[in-house]
């Protein structure tokens, strides 16, 4: 019955990327977190709401990415190299911002709580995958 719909063979792909990117994507939120002065899940455990603002678009970033990678690339590996690439770029990226916004003490005002700041540092991480994902091919 179903046969005409749906596709094993394309499940299981689906769940291969799934899982590889899954976990690509988890790795690459550990490296931000580590690259971090603060400890970002204590910080956000405690109530930070600037810390979890930022940390939200560092996830909706780096996924953004990698939905971009599966879809540009015809192999699994192709897109993990390339949401690999991206990720990388988007590190370089925020420091980018980190220092080209030199008034602006991105780390500590995150740390003691400015939701302005969270707000501005997510924008930017979303920002800069807008623009990675448009540069992936």
């Amino acid at each position: 019955m179903f046969e005409n719909i749906i596709d094993v063979q394309e499940v299981l792909l689906t769940l291969y990327y799934f899982v590889v990117l899954g976990l690509v994507s988890i790795a690459c939120m550990w490296i931000f977190a580590k690259l971090t002065p603060y400890k970002d899940f204590e910080l956000i455990r405690n109530g930070n709401i600037a810390v979890a603002i930022q940390f939200a678009g560092k996830i909706l970033g780096i996924t953004h990415i990698m939905s971009v990678a599966v879809n540009t690339n015809d192999s699994l590996l192709g897109a993990a190299v390339w949401g690999i690439i991206g990720f990388i770029l988007m590190i370089v990226g925020y420091f980018i911002f980190e220092i080209a916004t030199p008034k602006l003490d991105v780390r500590k005002d995150i740390e003691k709580g400015k939701v302005s700041v969270g707000i501005i540092a997510a924008s930017i991480s979303l920002a800069i995958s807008f623009i990675i994902s448009g540069a992936i091919s």
